[in-house]
């Protein structure tokens, strides 16, 4: 039996508390007064947190989910451990029909091989083709489909039943029937690179759509008349609204005002982060398309953004910087999508009976440590 002693760990239900935690056979076993263990040694300034999740990753070090190949998602699970990310989605991108099966067969092949070294692949978010044109963002044209059950279908059973969110388009033809069945066989909504209305969002809702995909970007804005993707996102209390908090693809000002208008139960932070993450500044790629990373933002050649470079410790700094509470910041990037993802009964607290999945932090929000399921995967 392994645990910390007398640290600074922020418990379910009690924020940030001095105590003794254990763990055993990957789960914490007991908070409070324990018996003999195993002392895993932190400096006195660090903060042990739940481990972060991040519903919405296409590349890291490198790689990138699209690539298909068993060694990219392996890199990209181990890179995302020293930015404290110990659970995943693999995010697809609007691609030919042929190249999305091969990415679902591979992470299918992946999550089969129950890989201990890097973070968890728990699912994968299917993020296209089934958007709009209007707000294509760097997702290529040519291959936008309109919603296709018995197409969805094949994909989902090619991930071996993986899909844990859909990014679509409410406003497409068939998006309304299509939404209805990935409600029916309990897969998350999300509204994304759409143009959708106020009555469009009303619509999809009303048949379980309740996630934004990276709010504010690549979809309809506010406006007096219509208050579109991102006026329905904040009125909303119950849609759970992603954000890339890099102060990039979303304003400092725009960032506040999502935390002043959202329950703080609502909002989930992604990094949205591509290949080029954890790499050199520098030409790199996305979906057959040249990127230029420079000063931290990643651009096609026509200057749309094109995903991310962020790190998730990041995205919770800079979540603080703007005023939030640490804890509140720090559920942004757990319990939160554990909650979206209706996984939480194992991920996203420190609580007994569930996984050992801890960040280190120290004051700073660098990572000191990461440990998935008991076993210590990252030191700094």
């Amino acid at each position: 039996m392994k645990g910390f002693k007398n640290a600074s760990i922020y418990v379910e239900g009690r924020k940030i508390v001095k105590t003794n935690l254990t763990f055993q056979n990957g789960l914490i076993t007991e908070i409070g007064d324990t018996a003999c263990f195993e002392q895993i040694f932190i400096p006195q300034n660090a903060v042990v947190v739940p481990g972060f999740i991040d519903e919405h990753i296409h590349g890291s070090k490198g790689y990138d989910t699209m690539d298909a190949k068993i060694g990219a998602l392996s890199i990209m699970a181990d890179s995302l451990l020293a930015e404290g990310t110990t659970a995943f989605l693999a995010t697809t991108m609007t691609q030919s029909k042929e190249n999305i099966g091969r990415a679902l067969i591979n992470a299918n092949q992946y999550k089969k091989l129950d890989r201990k070294e890097g973070a968890e692949l728990i699912g994968i978010h299917l993020e296209g083709p089934y958007i709009s044109p209007k707000f294509i963002g760097a997702q290529p044209a040519e291959y936008v489909a309109k919603p296709d059950i018995s197409e969805f279908d094949n994909y989902n059973k090619l991930s071996g039943n993986l899909i844990k969110i859909v990014t679509v388009a409410p406003e497409v033809d068939g998006a309304i029937k299509f939404i209805e069945h990935l409600t029916k066989n309990n897969i998350i909504s999300s509204f994304g690179h759409t143009s959708a209305t106020c009555v469009d969002i009303e619509r999809a809702m009303a048949v379980g759509a309740s996630n934004v995909t990276h709010t504010y970007n690549a979809q309809s804005p506010l406006h007096h008349r219509d208050i579109g993707t991102v006026g329905m996102a904040l009125l909303n209390d119950n849609l759970n609204c992603e954000v890339i908090c890099d102060t990039i693809h979303v304003s400092v000002p725009a960032l506040k005002l999502l935390v002043k208008s959202k329950p703080h139960d609502k909002i989930t932070l992604v990094t949205d982060a591509m290949r080029a993450k954890q790499m050199p500044e520098g030409e790199s790629e996305l979906g057959g398309q040249t990127v230029i990373v420079k000063n931290g933002e990643a651009r096609l050649l026509n200057g749309a953004l094109a995903g991310s470079v962020l790190k998730m410790n990041e995205a919770v700094k800079n979540m603080v910087a703007l005023g939030v509470d640490f804890c509140d910041a720090i559920d942004f990037a757990t319990i939160n999508p554990a909650k979206n993802l209706r996984i939480d009964n194992l991920h996203g607290s420190i609580k007994a009976g569930k996984k050992a999945n801890f960040t280190v932090l120290d004051e700073n929000f660098e990572v000191l440590m990461t440990i998935r399921e008991g076993e210590i995967l990252y030191k700094k």
